[in-house]
């Protein structure tokens, strides 16, 4: 095993999940202490174009909710951890199709946890989710705010379920947060550095991360799209979840051993980058509200991302 993952699962509270929905890279991710996978369109669609051939019986041609349950099923049988499976990102603002395709991906396997988008509509499906027991995983998540609203709609799920309620996972995609402002602050002529860009996301992480703590959430953080080693190693040691894909895996050599969650963002970091108004709607707790997080500017590049190069390539894939 690879020794910082060693460190990192053995004597840590971080756990790590495989961002890929391929099962030759899932086989090198078991071995170096993976406890989970993700999975989205876009992921489904690679792992079609590298695999396809292992799945060429069983899959519907032009149905990409049933080839998603196809290929998620195959890999949720190789662990006992979490495996994410994405509704359609066309439908994020219908609350009947999106319930309808977590109730099927939920039947796929025990250890499905259901990727519904963290916006006013997909956290109203969450909440009736967890009622009903279904672990649900709230991507498309970029912001304090979205993390928050997550915790909230699973507390309230808890409250109201008759039976065991599900599990509830908050994704802050770390990378794209940075990638968004990056963009916003070239147009802006923003005094924030490329030094400050690299650490907007690790500012929003640990900020939503000392909320969960200082709460008492029962949700887990799940950190996605990292960008580097960085955005691991300064958040090691925390009790939340990393999703990590095979390229970023592979740098994942002589890193320093040691817990980093605690180390803020500098003081003057967080000033330069608060220049930018959209790095303020995803700092503060109430810098977003439920209505907003569609149409928050990341929120509409990841989903426009995710049927493009995702959804649509899974639909026209034919065997």
């Amino acid at each position: 095993m690879n020794d910082y993952f060693k460190w990192l699962t053995t004597q840590t509270k971080t756990a790590w999940w495989h961002d890929s929905a391929d099962p030759v890279e899932l086989e090198r991710a078991l071995a170096n202490g993976a406890s989970g996978v993700t999975t989205n369109p876009p992921l489904i669609a690679d792992a079609l174009r590298s695999s396809g051939k292992l799945w060429r019986d069983e899959i519907e041609a032009g149905n990409p909710l049933q080839i998603t349950g196809v290929i998620v099923r195959h890999l949720a049988a190789k662990l006992n951890g979490t495996v994410c499976a994405q509704v359609s990102p066309v439908a994020v603002g219908d609350r009947v199709a999106m319930r309808s395709m977590a109730d099927y991906l939920h039947a796929v396997a025990p250890n499905i946890a259901v990727k519904l988008p963290a916006t006013a509509a997909g956290l109203a499906v969450a909440e009736d989710c967890i009622a009903a027991g279904i672990t649900v995983t709230l991507t498309v998540s970029f912001s304090v705010a979205q993390a928050v609203a997550i915790a909230e709609a699973h507390r309230r799920g808890i409250a109201k379920a008759r039976q065991k309620p599900g599990g509830c996972f908050a994704v802050v995609m770390i990378g794209r947060i940075d990638d968004y402002l990056r963009d916003i602050a070239g147009d802006a002529q923003s005094p924030a550095t490329e030094a400050d860009l690299r650490q907007a996301g690790l500012a929003v992480v640990k900020r939503a991360y000392g909320i969960y703590r200082e709460r008492g959430y029962e949700a887990v953080l799940c950190i996605a799209a990292l960008r580097g080693t960085y955005h691991l190693t300064e958040l090691a040691g925390a009790d939340l979840v990393m999703s990590i894909h095979p390229k970023i895996q592979a740098q994942i050599t002589n890193l320093p051993c040691e817990p980093r969650i605690e180390r803020p963002v500098p003081a003057d970091v967080i000033e330069r980058l608060a220049t930018l108004r959209d790095f303020q709607r995803a700092y503060e707790p109430d810098g977003l509200k439920p209505d907003e997080f569609l149409a928050y500017g990341a929120t509409q590049r990841t989903l426009a991302q995710f049927v493009e190069t995702g959804w649509k390539q899974v639909e026209a894939y034919r065997p």
